[in-house]
């Protein structure tokens, strides 16, 4: 396998890696809940932490990649406004309008969104494998979110505000590919991403009120760090890394394995029953990611015999 062929495989894994990591980003947002965080808070440390992380690895790596063009900072706003922030509003939003499943379930219409638009802003083709990877992916998620047995009462502003949260995490993988094709790398991106959702996200969070809890918690300070390391700035490096590989509906149906990955970190760490549905969604993601990576015969060339495949 040429070098080429190596690139572009490694696409998925870090796209499927990423998802993994997102998976376990209960862990540390349960202790920064036991801390007396809120949902909005502990996405204003999770994003500063990611800013000031990639700003000192890009300053250590190379200062040049901090640089950007005006032009295209509607690529940075559209990835940290559009999407991180507007993604987290409304998810809360939903979580406090509607249940937790119905929520989750709303979320993950986020690949079917992704499809949609990059057949019309990438060209990206539409084909069967793709249509049922993004079923079984938003069945498992469905599956893995505990919908069989959670409550699914679902109003008019919760459906709305579930398919906002779904927009803006869609958003990621369009406004990044546009970013990635302006010739931007993923450093660059995840740098500028984060600056962006913090300065959006941060006034929304009681800013001051926070202060005062870290201040009277200092051991949140260790644990947004490690938050902003290995559950937000590794996972999106990776997520931008694996889009500039592999088509962005695709990316986003695998990044599916996020749900699953989550649904196996809560009945290891925290003991919760992993029934069924779960194991059956998390199946269905994993047959997702394989029907997205499956090379199907192109048909025979003239002159091969019959039972002889191309790869």
């Amino acid at each position: 396998m040429n070098s080429g062929k190596l690139k572009n495989a490694a696409g998925p894994i870090f796209v499927v890696f990423a998802g993994i990591l997102w998976g376990m980003i209960g862990i540390f947002v349960r202790r920064l809940n036991g801390y007396g965080l809120d949902s909005m808070q502990v996405v204003a440390v999770r994003v500063a932490f990611a800013a000031i992380l990639t700003a000192v690895v890009l300053t250590v790596k190379d200062r040049s990649l901090f640089r950007i063009r005006l032009k295209d900072l509607w690529c940075f706003i559209g990835t940290g406004v559009c999407s991180i922030a507007f993604f987290n509003f409304c998810y809360f939003k939903t979580i406090s309008l509607t249940s937790l499943s119905a929520a989750a379930v709303l979320l993950y219409t986020a690949p079917v969104m992704v499809m949609i638009m990059s057949v019309f802003l990438f060209k990206e083709k539409m084909n069967a494998a793709k249509i049922a990877a993004a079923v079984a992916a938003f069945a498992g998620c469905a599956l893995a979110s505990g919908i069989a047995e959670g409550d699914f009462s679902l109003t008019g502003s919760g459906l709305l505000t579930g398919l906002g949260s779904a927009l803006g995490y869609a958003l990621y993988s369009i406004f990044g590919r546009y970013a990635l094709d302006r010739g931007y790398g993923s450093l660059t991106i995840t740098f500028y991403t984060f600056v962006f959702a913090a300065l959006a996200v941060i006034p929304l969070s009681a800013p001051f009120e926070l202060a005062e809890k870290i201040s009277l918690a200092p051991q949140i300070l260790p644990v947004g760090a490690a938050m902003g390391a290995v559950v937000t700035v590794l996972p999106y490096l990776l997520y931008t890394a694996g889009l500039s590989r592999t088509e962005p509906g695709k990316a986003s149906v695998m990044a599916s394995s996020e749900p699953a990955a989550a649904a196996a970190v809560g009945a290891i760490c925290f003991g919760e029953s992993l029934d069924l549905a779960g194991a059956a969604g998390i199946a269905l993601v994993i047959l997702s990611v394989a029907l997205l990576n499956l090379k199907f015969p192109k048909g025979l060339k003239k002159g091969d015999r019959k039972h002889s495949y191309s790869r």
